[in-house]
């Protein structure tokens, strides 16, 4: 394992995010990690070592960012890898949700991670290496979930920006995978972490009931071990050629198989009316 890379992760405070940041300095890597609160960063990772740069950053903001990318090469004199990683869960059927917070998640979970892409190619062009990890969600692959229309579609998102981006990048020696963690034991269902809607129309029972099963129920029994997600990536960052797609978790696995088998249905069932359609 060639601990000698560096690393910058976005969202470091808490979930995934964190469990990477420690598992990264654990194992003697550098790390520039960004939040939007400094002391709630350092205070959860608890490390000053010279291989961490903790960094407040406004993922919303370009010029923040780019801030940070030129904090974190005059550091360390090179970023090697980037783990898009900050993000938010928003419930809410699509009738429910307002403009403003359907636009507010896209702004964090979409428009951030491109500020970071923006911002981070010109330094992976030039030295013609890197490896940039967009974390969407099993939620960005399959989208059947009652009251995640909104979060779904972000990181379906960021899924479509990826494979572009792989196509972009890979004459520079750029690598890029997409991340679609399932359920993970960390803060993400919190109340802090996941936004429920403003005006909430009470006739979505569906919505309501599994809105609730998050909350309650699901947050703190998920399967997945974030520190076994962490070790994943970083095992993936060392592969010679690391995948476009990485799919983390059980659930995450049968969640794929399931989307793949209906659309492979869908095209058969429906070939007569697909194919027939050219001049």
């Amino acid at each position: 394992m060639d601990n000698q890379k560096v690393w910058f992760v976005t969202g470091a405070s808490k979930g995934l995010g964190l469990s990477l940041v420690k598992q990264l300095l654990k194992e003697g890597f550098k790390v520039a990690a960004t939040t939007r609160k400094l002391k709630e960063l350092t205070g959860a990772v608890a490390n000053d070592t010279a291989n961490f740069l903790p960094l407040v950053a406004d993922l919303k903001n370009e010029e923040s960012i780019g801030e940070a990318i030129d904090a974190s090469i005059a550091k360390f004199g090179k970023i090697d890898v980037v783990v898009n990683n900050a993000g938010y869960g928003l419930t809410g059927s699509l009738e429910e949700l307002s403009d403003e917070e359907a636009r507010a998640n896209f702004d964090v979970n979409v428009f951030g991670s491109l500020n970071v892409i923006r911002k981070v190619m010109p330094h992976f062009r030039a030295k013609h290496a890197g490896h940039i990890f967009n974390i969407a969600s099993i939620g960005g692959y399959t989208g059947g979930f009652p009251g995640f229309g909104i979060y779904c579609a972000t990181k379906f998102a960021v899924a479509g920006f990826s494979e572009s981006l792989a196509a972009e990048a890979a004459p520079f020696g750029v690598n890029v995978t997409v991340v679609y963690p399932g359920y993970f034991r960390t803060s993400f269902l919190s109340p802090d972490s996941l936004i429920v809607p403003k005006n909430q129309i009470e006739a979505y029972q569906e919505v309501r009931a599994n809105e609730h099963a998050h909350q309650n129920s699901i947050n703190g029994n998920q399967a997945g071990d974030p520190e076994k997600a962490a070790d994943a990536l970083i095992q993936v960052a060392g592969a010679e050629k690391p995948p476009l797609h990485l799919f983390l978790g059980a659930d995450a696995y049968e969640f794929a198989n399931v989307k793949i088998n209906q659309v492979k249905q869908d095209l058969e069932e429906q070939k007569q009316i697909t194919v027939n359609t050219g001049f």
